[in-house]
């Protein structure tokens, strides 16, 4: 039987047959290797926070500095999202997926057995750029893989709820893995992950060298690159510098021109990097939004919650990341009933942007959150609710986005997505940072900065950030309604 798992997709899309029964019964341990590889990926977004204190004492880096451990991986990853997926589309999949993850655990290794801050930064940043090979070559392997309708809405309820829930699971695993053993050891597990990963890749993935191997678009890929790259260090430069500052409004102003430079080049090239095609399916379109636009808002659970249950209810790490727990379990049952019945069913115009007020409503009950409230009964509740509203939204939008997408775009059609994730985290982390910030000066202001005083003014700040959050769930909500398509639908791969 052929390797090309172009054929084998063109294939089922065209109602000739399905692979035969080993590739029938194989399609399971795939969706595991590929939910593995890119846990590991979604997991080194907030794995590693937790883990910053430790290692910035261990290393002896100034506070200033350490803000580039997050950023460095951000900057490498959001950049070179659309590259790895395009080298996906004209290497092979597999190829470039195995790649992405054995250069991601040596980065990994890299950045736990650093000496000092120079190789730390350096291993982040790889880290980075082997995690924008990998991202969307998992996407795009597990999207031709399960191109059965029914298959694929289970399988991408699992992917989506990863992307939900990794923050979560990172927070968790992060905290366990620095109080009991070392910050080292926020990096190093990826080392366990990867070598499952490469020894189930290599025996079950079909990764296919294209047919038709075109031209890399050299242009693109540079005006791609640097214009994400600018739009994500603006940004991660707004959290430390004020948006008046040239260090924020410089990057961004550059980043729009490049970015308006690649979409006018995109038109006329031979070979673009991004084909125009690939945005021009109206719930596609949708999707990406929604992917970026509750990305962003979503950071107001895992960024501020986490900050609450720290500093004002004297949680452990580990206690922290176990609060998420049941907003996780929540999240994936979810995910599996919206990705495989209702938005069958019902269509995305319903079912997304009921997801999005669900989650808007939860984010509003955190505003009253104060020092004297409790995890059962003033947290827990809604972070279940938000979990279901979460589960509405990401995992079909996530599906959606990389539907009905030729074989030769899967590549670049999932590197799509992840980067609108990606950029969608980046800005929400700046917004909604800056805006607390804001929100915990004024509060300060005219008062005396006493011990109660700091913590009310801290509690603000955190209220102030959950209302955003909400709002920018309600944008969500609205895009979701004018964008998407009514109607059920099916969504397989053509």
């Amino acid at each position: 039987m052929s390797n090309d798992i172009h054929d084998h997709t063109a294939a089922v899309s065209a109602g000739h047959g399905a692979t035969d029964d080993r590739d029938h019964a194989r399609r399971w341990w795939v969706l595991g290797v590929i939910a593995l590889a890119q846990l590991m990926v979604v997991l080194d977004a907030t794995i590693v926070n937790i883990a910053l204190p430790s290692a910035q004492k261990a290393l002896g880096f100034s506070d200033g500095s350490r803000q580039w451990v997050v950023t460095a991986y951000a900057l490498a990853f959001g950049s070179l999202l659309l590259f790895g997926g395009r080298l996906a589309d004209l290497i092979g999949r597999k190829t470039v997926f195995l790649t992405g993850v054995v250069g991601f655990a040596l980065s990994s290794a890299l950045a736990g057995a650093a000496p000092g801050f120079g190789t730390l930064i350096a291993g982040r940043a790889l880290q980075g750029a082997f995690g924008a090979l990998l991202a969307p070559a998992a996407l795009a392997l597990l999207n031709l893989t399960f191109a059965r309708s029914g298959d694929r809405a289970k399988a991408f309820g699992v992917y989506g709820a990863i992307a939900g829930a990794g923050g979560g699971i990172g927070l968790l695993l992060g905290g366990v893995l620095t109080e009991h053993f070392s910050w080292r050891w926020t990096l190093y597990i990826n080392l366990v992950f990867a070598v499952l990963a490469v020894i189930g890749g290599s025996f079950l993935l079909r990764g296919g060298r294209p047919a038709h191997r075109p031209r890399l678009d050299l242009p693109g890929t540079v005006l791609a690159s640097a214009g994400l790259f600018g739009l994500v260090y603006g940004f991660s430069n707004a959290e430390h510098h004020h948006w008046s500052s040239p260090l924020t409004w410089g990057p961004l102003g550059a980043a729009v021109i490049l970015l308006a430079a690649f979409t006018a080049w995109q038109k006329v090239s031979a070979h673009p990097l991004l084909p125009l095609r690939v945005l021009a399916d109206r719930n596609r379109a949708a999707s990406f939004i929604v992917v970026a636009v509750c990305g962003a808002g979503l950071f107001g659970v895992f960024l501020f919650l986490t900050y609450y249950l720290q500093t004002s209810l004297a949680f452990t790490p580990v206690r922290t990341g176990l609060a998420f727990l049941p907003m996780i379990g929540v999240l994936m049952v979810t995910a599996q009933i919206s990705t495989i019945v209702l938005v069958p069913r019902f269509g995305p115009k319903y079912i997304v942007p009921a997801g999005a007020l669900i989650g808007a409503f939860a984010l509003t009950r955190f505003t009253a959150l104060n020092m004297h409230s409790t995890y059962a009964a003033d947290i827990l509740p809604w972070l279940m609710v938000m979990g279901l509203g979460v589960g509405l939204v990401m995992p079909p939008a996530i599906g959606l986005a990389t539907s009905n997408l030729r074989p030769e775009d899967t590549g670049v059609g999932s590197a799509t997505v992840n980067t609108m994730q990606q950029i969608g985290g980046a800005i929400g982390t700046a917004l909604l940072n800056t805006l607390a910030a804001g929100a915990a000066t004024d509060y300060l202001r005219g008062r005396r900065p006493t011990e109660q005083a700091l913590a009310q003014a801290q509690l603000h700040s955190y209220s102030t950030a959950y209302w955003w959050s909400a709002a920018i769930f309600l944008v969500g909500a609205v895009i979701s309604v004018a964008l998407y398509r009514g109607g059920g639908m099916d969504t397989h791969t053509e």
